[in-house]
């Protein structure tokens, strides 16, 4: 089988930096490839260059068998994109919008028409597809106007559908209804690039993931292959407000080597061994009791933490357990 896309050691530099260092990519018919990467990894300037906007300075695309760096306005014709950035409704109505995407794609009126009303029923928008969006924002929310330009570049068959961030913007009870969108486009023959920074919520939907980090691939495999063995567990610790956020305030050492990582501002995850479960749920209640931390939780590890330790692995330390007892106030 061909892939839709095939993209072999594309590079793109601005003045010193390197946007885009020898990035491999390939997307199957009927494949979800996630395409995931911290705000700056390079995604977006990625995308550019695949659809055109952007030349490489180095290696090919290949768009459905077109060379897209010799011939971009060819190979546009075989990519639908939803862009990060909203799409520009204003006057229109969901329903036009996607009508008319339909239409450049080569949908008859009807066929367009019918497609629209089953977009909008999928995605639960109905209710504003015939509201008009407006200027500075009113009319309709920033979610359905997402939801919308999501339709736009699904409604009409195509081999490649690029999805930058399509989830931003979108409420809740409506993600889940895209990622199942998303999921059908590939079980119904298209490729599908998706392009985000969800890592949990994307996990569902792709049959492929490649990790961006400084515009380099640092990992790429399904699901279960980043995610790694299943003999790994993640001791989540939820930390004071008065702490600075700075996990380091509670200096309480484990019993065991770990990884610590800190994921957020309220939030430090540590990736243990399985056979440490019950001294790791020991000292953690230690930590509670004592009230150095909120609480805590021990699950298996996740494909988040393989893409923390893909992505961020000169902001974390592995220390032992005597590195960490020095520490120890």
């Amino acid at each position: 089988m061909d892939d839709v896309i095939t993209v072999d050691a594309l590079t793109k530099r601005f003045g010193r930096l390197t946007a885009n260092d020898a990035v491999d990519l390939r997307v199957r018919p009927g494949q979800v490839v996630g395409l995931l990467g911290h705000n700056g990894a390079g995604k977006t300037t990625l995308v550019s260059q695949l659809v055109g906007l952007l030349r490489p300075d180095a290696g090919s695309v290949r768009v459905a068998g077109i060379d897209a760096v010799a011939e971009p306005a060819a190979a546009r014709h075989r990519i639908a994109l939803q862009p990060q950035t909203q799409a520009p409704l204003e006057g229109l109505t969901p329903r036009l919008a996607i009508e008319l995407a339909g239409r450049l794609r080569g949908l008859v009126r009807s066929a367009a028409h019918q497609a629209a009303e089953e977009m909008a029923a999928e995605l639960n928008i109905t209710a504003w597809l015939d509201q008009r969006a407006l200027p500075d924002g009113a009319g309709i929310s920033g979610g359905v106007r997402r939801l919308a330009a999501f339709a736009m570049a699904a409604v009409a068959p195509t081999p490649l559908i690029v999805l930058d961030e399509p989830t931003n913007d979108v409420d809740a009870s409506r993600r889940p209804r895209l990622w199942q969108a998303v999921r059908r486009l590939g079980d119904e023959g298209a490729g599908v690039l998706l392009v985000t920074h969800n890592v949990i919520e994307a996990e569902r939907v792709v049959d492929h993931l490649v990790v961006l980090d400084h515009g380099r691939v640092v990992g790429a495999g399904s699901p279960t292959q980043l995610r790694g063995s299943d003999s790994q567990l993640r001791l989540e610790l939820r930390l004071h407000p008065e702490s600075n956020h700075d996990p380091s305030a509670h200096p309480v050492p484990p019993p065991f080597p770990v990884a610590r990582r800190v994921a957020d501002n309220r939030r430090a995850l540590l990736t243990i061994p399985d056979d440490a479960a019950a001294s790791a749920v020991a000292w953690a209640s230690g930590c509670h009791q004592d009230g150095a931390i909120e609480g805590y939780s021990l699950a298996p590890a996740t494909l988040e933490d393989a893409y923390l330790a893909l992505t961020d692995a000169d902001s974390s330390t592995s220390e032992t357990s005597a590195e960490l007892e020095a520490t120890h106030a």
